[in-house]
Formats: structure tokens, sequence, C-alpha cells
């Protein structure tokens, strides 16, 4: 009876230490708005620096997302490949994104974040010399993969580095800036890509790739990781670097030893251990956005975009510069607003243009399926991808992102966030590959059921996902995880 007793104590208190907060919620959510004194007669250029070097991985992820639009017909012709081969070109940067996805995370945990950078800045310079000197399908394909690697893993870890480096009063908006710089990246290749050849084209995908390179020499790790490996002295000089050596540093730098201490008397986390309830909102808010993200059909539209534009009697190589010249703006102006507004707001927003957006695609269509007000139609076709990638760049686009860099705790980021990441890829797979036969069932059927989606994300984002604009990481992580 003694031993059963014994046991139900101690199954108890185990129960009781996976509810417990990882650390405590006593002035956890300090007023956003107060002046934090770390900041105090310092001099931010690092952070900047730092963020620079690090979207450079972000414009090598645009370009090479951009690449295969404008060069389709050039290496179909130069390499006698069948519509079969290119899209199997085309798609194989899909499946190399996801396994880089997966691997993503593990690498920057082991590596660091500089390291996680340097592979995939490697990954993508050898793909993209595979495909300059390719002479048939294989090499093409096998670049196209490599480069896919890097995209993968640039997705994770350049947000994660970027939120762990910056000051809270400019985490968000300077995050924001990779979603912004693979906007720019994918419609500066759109725009090379008509006027240089397909090699030339992807030798200038290296150029991102060596100054991130020869960045990462210059600027400092990130000071978190550092704290969870135990590199005590590294830690306290990458982030006086950051800061300015005259800024007072010392609040945050206890905050942040205090909660690695508090996370390392954890055991390592495993995929498993993400659904216990510690993490489990973490992980609920980090891979619905991404859910939503991708299957509120964001890829279908980028894939029809351009036959849209035909349909409306719009010439569509216009659009489609329209189209990039309207996501890039957008984007720097989401930039802008993000630690102004907030996350959440730009959400809502974003997600209800998008739900109007699809709304008016699906009309257009009905329209022109049923021969109803054929002046009509093409005119709402394309005011309704416009407002729909409008509202798209504006939030949904960057702050999923933003967001899956700040919940995770640092000893669950990596396998959180490569998870997150993978779903973001499949995500993608899934609408790039379904949309076609979605068309062939109902065209307008098609833009309602994404318009229900993103209606659906309204709920999730109101009802689920936490303001996170003004506080530290490890403010919002203790918050949302003792929750």
């Amino acid at each position: 009876m003694a031993i059963k007793q014994g046991t139900e104590v101690a199954q108890n208190g185990k129960k009781e230490e996976i509810r417990r907060p990882l650390i405590p919620q006593e002035n956890t959510l300090p007023d956003e708005d107060a002046e934090d004194p770390s900041h105090k007669n310092g001099h931010e250029w690092m952070v900047y620096l730092s963020t620079f070097v690090a979207v450079c991985g972000s414009f090598a992820f645009g370009s090479c997302a951009g690449y295969s639009s404008p060069t389709q017909f050039a290496i179909r012709e130069d390499l006698n490949l069948s519509l079969a081969e290119y899209s199997l070109f085309g798609s194989l940067v899909t499946f190399g994104a996801m396994i880089g996805a997966i691997t993503s995370g593990p690498i920057a945990d082991f590596m660091g974040r500089k390291g996680a950078m340097r592979v995939s800045s490697g990954f993508c310079t050898a793909g993209w010399l595979a495909i300059y000197f390719a002479k048939g399908p294989q090499p093409l394909d096998i670049g196209r993969l490599a480069t896919g690697y890097g995209m993968g893993v640039f997705s994770y870890v350049v947000p994660v580095f970027i939120a762990e480096i910056a000051p809270k009063n400019l985490r968000g908006m300077l995050t924001t800036l990779n979603q912004l710089m693979i906007c720019t990246g994918v419609s500066v290749s759109f725009i090379m890509g008509t006027v240089i050849t397909w090699r030339t084209l992807a030798l200038t995908g290296i150029i991102p790739c060596v100054v991130l390179i020869v960045g990462l020499f210059v600027i400092p790790e990130s000071p978190r990781w550092l704290a969870k490996t135990g590199h005590q002295k590294e830690f306290e000089v990458a982030l006086r670097r950051l800061r300015g050596k005259d800024a007072d540093i010392s609040l945050e730098l206890a905050e942040i030893q205090d909660y690695i201490e508090t996370l390392q008397q954890q055991p390592q986390a495993k995929l498993l251990d993400l659904f216990q309830r510690r993490y489990l909102r973490s992980l609920i808010i980090g891979v619905g956005l991404m859910v939503f993200q991708q299957f509120g059909g964001i890829n279908g539209i980028c894939f029809y975009a351009s036959s849209i534009f035909e349909t409306a009697g719009f010439p569509s190589s216009t659009g489609i510069i329209i189209y990039a010249c309207l996501q890039v703006v957008v984007t720097a102006v989401g930039a802008v607003l993000i630690d102004k507004t907030g996350r959440k707001p730009l959400l809502l927003v974003s997600a209800t243009g998008l739900v109007f957006g699809c709304i008016i695609e699906g009309i257009s269509f009905y329209l022109k399926t049923y021969e109803i007000a054929p002046k009509a139609a093409p005119a709402l076709a394309v005011t309704g991808i416009l407002l729909y990638i409008g509202s798209f760049s504006v939030g949904m686009g960057a702050i999923p992102w933003v967001i899956m860099s700040e919940i995770f705790p640092i000893n669950v980021k990596g396998v959180a966030g490569g998870l997150a990441t993978l779903v973001n890829w499949f995500g993608a797979w899934a609408i790039s590959y379904t949309f076609n036969f979605l068309m062939l069932w109902s065209s307008y059927g098609t833009f309602a059921l994404y318009a229900a989606i993103n209606l659906l994300a309204i709920l999730f984002v109101a009802k689920l996902v936490p303001e996170t604009k003004g506080r530290t990481l490890e403010q919002i992580q203790a918050a949302i995880n003792s929750s």
C-alpha cells in the first residue's frame, strides 16, 4: 500500500512538472512601450549589418524561387527537354526544400545559426554551378534539388537568427525583411530572366551566397544560441557587439541567462515532446499559421497569375511585373507597420483581404463560366488577384515566419521550427499540385474554397494567436507556454 501511494505521488509530481511554466510568470509581460535600458546609449549598427548579411540568404531563396518561370522556354529549347522533364526540374525545388526543412533545426542547433547559413549557402552555390554547366536533364535536376535544399534551410534559420539578435523594439520589422528580400529576389529573377540567358541568370544566384559567406566572418553568432551551448564568454561578447559598447546590457544578459538555465534543467527535446502541454500551444500557433499561409491558396494564385492576366486581356508580362512590384512595396509597408500596429492586427487585416480577394476572383470566374457580364469579368479577375497578393504581402506572407521565430523556447526551437517549416513546404507542394485539378472541377468553386480557408484563418488568429509586439523572446515564450 505504501509503495502504491509512493508511486502515485511520484507520477503526480511528474505530471505537475510537465504542466509547470518554464519560468515564473511574475513580470513576464511588462508594459510593451516601456523603455528598454539595454538601448540607452547603444548603437545598433551591428544589428542592422547582421540582418543585412542574413537576408542575403532570403534574397538567394527568392532568386531560386523565381528562376524557373522566366527560363522555361530557353532551357527547354537549349537542352531539348520535354514538358514533363522541365516540370520535374521545376518541382524538385519543393522536395529539396522539404529535406532542408527537416534538417534545418538540427543543423542550426548543432552548428549554430551562422553554421546553418554557411551550409545553406554552400548547397545553393553548388546547385547554381550544376545548373550553369548542365548539358542535360540530370545535372539540371541535381542542381535544382540542391538549391531547393538551401531554400529549405534558409527559410528556417534566417528569421530565427534575426529574431534572436534583434532588440524587442526592432524585432518585427527586421524579421519581416526576410520576406521582403524573398519577394525582391523573386522579382529580380523575373525581370533579369527577360534580358539575360538562363545560364547567366544561374550565375547571378551565386552573388548573394558569396556576400553572405563573406559577411558571416564579420557578424557575431546568435547570443541565445551561444548561451544555450555554454559559451558564456562568447555570449556576453556577442550581445555587447550587437547592443553597442556603451549600452547597458545587464538586464538583458541576466534575463537570457536565467531563462537558458531554466531550460537546461529540461531533457533534450524530441519530436514527441512538442505535444506536452507546456509546448502544445506554441506548436498549434506556429504550425497553424503555416497551414493557413499555404492552404489559403497563395501558390495556386502565383501559378495561375499569368493565365489570369491573359484571360483578362491584360499583357501577361506587364501584369507579372506589376504583381512583383506590388508584392515588394506592400511587404515593405508591412515591415514598417509591424512594430507599430502589432502582429495580430496586420494578420487580421491580411486574412480579411485574402477572403475578399478570393471572393472577387471567384465571382469573375463564375461570370466567365456562365457568360454573364463578359466585360466585367476580366476587370474583376485583375482586381481580385492584385487585392489578394497585396493582402498576402502585408501580413500572411511574412508574419507567420516572424511569430514562428518568436514563440518556441530555445530548447525545442530546432525541432519545432523544423516541423513548422516542413509543414509550410508540404503545403506549398500540395496547393501547387492540386490547383489545376481543383480548377478543372470548378474554377469559381476553387476560390470559394480558398475564401473559406482564409475565413477560418481569421478565427484562428483572433482566438489563438497572441500579440508579441514589444516583448522579449523570453517573455513571449514564458507567457504562451504557461497558459
